[in-house]
């Protein structure tokens, strides 16, 4: 068995200023980097007890080059940086695999769920619609899955984020790191967290995992509310986008490989 796993930080137990996961600010900064890289360990431990032999990592949080790699199994290939490609958090991700997990995800832009909550860029994005359905980088990324037939097996992040999955796809097993009450957080004890990404990503392994492959609509469209509107007005010069109000574009495909073209060339 061939498994993704997609890692953000902002979803990582305990996080709960922007301090603690930007490089920038070293003194916050190099905990939440170990507690990021123990918590995709747990996961890669958690698929291996489940009989997988190859295991993708993307480290998927800003820079790209936060996951201390010596830390992880032999069996892992580890992704650092940004190609440029459309897929971003997912990056090399295709029908080859047989499982996507993502660890650390987060709430959408607008939410209480993370006193971090965002979609994709907290300093442009209001937020993200995908037909008339507001988004989170969990639903992004999920549906390129879907397009794949890759089931998406298991989620860790806030508590927010886990009432959205469980909206969404009700059969993927999460795990809630913690829960954000404006801008505070209360969150488990790290070790125990990681005890449980362990078990519950071998359980999410074990079973029939068709029941997480997501439908694949035959047309999608995209509306995404920009925070300034000199942005918005640049996107929608985009081929094909609409300039819906001064701040809120709007742009339809069959393929949701155009969907996410469209947000790469533009936010």
């Amino acid at each position: 068995m061939k498994v993704y796993i997609s890692a953000d930080m902002e979803g990582i137990t305990g996080v709960n200023h922007w301090d603690e996961v930007e490089h920038k600010k070293p003194t916050f900064y190099h905990q939440f980097q170990d507690r990021m890289t123990k918590e995709v360990l747990a996961a890669c431990e958690g698929a291996l007890d489940a009989g997988v032999k190859e295991i993708w990592v993307k480290d998927a949080h800003y820079s790209g080059r936060n996951i201390l790699s010596e830390q992880l199994p032999k069996e892992v290939k580890l992704i650092r940086g940004w190609s440029g490609h459309p897929y971003s958090m997912v990056q090399e991700l295709d029908s080859t695999f047989n499982a996507l997990l993502m660890i650390g995800y987060h709430s959408m832009a607008g939410r209480g769920g993370n006193p971090l909550a965002h979609t994709m860029s907290s300093s442009k994005i209001d937020s993200i619609y995908i037909n008339d359905q507001q988004t989170s980088e969990f639903f992004l990324h999920g549906n390129i899955a879907g397009k794949h037939k890759v089931p998406l097996v298991f989620v860790s992040g806030d508590a927010g984020l886990c009432e959205e999955v469980k909206d969404v796809s009700p059969n993927t097993i999460c795990h809630a790191t913690m829960v954000g009450v404006g801008d505070s957080t209360i969150s488990i004890q790290p070790l125990e967290s990681r005890n449980t990404i362990r078990n519950k990503v071998k359980e999410s392994l074990s079973g029939d995992l068709s029941y997480c492959i997501w439908d694949h609509p035959k047309t999608y469209t995209l509306k995404i509310r920009f925070i300034k509107q000199q942005t918005a007005y640049r996107a929608s010069h985009y081929l094909g986008a609409e300039l819906i109000d001064s701040k809120t574009v709007s742009f339809s495909a069959k393929d949701y490989d155009d969907i996410m073209r469209f947000i790469l060339f533009t936010v």
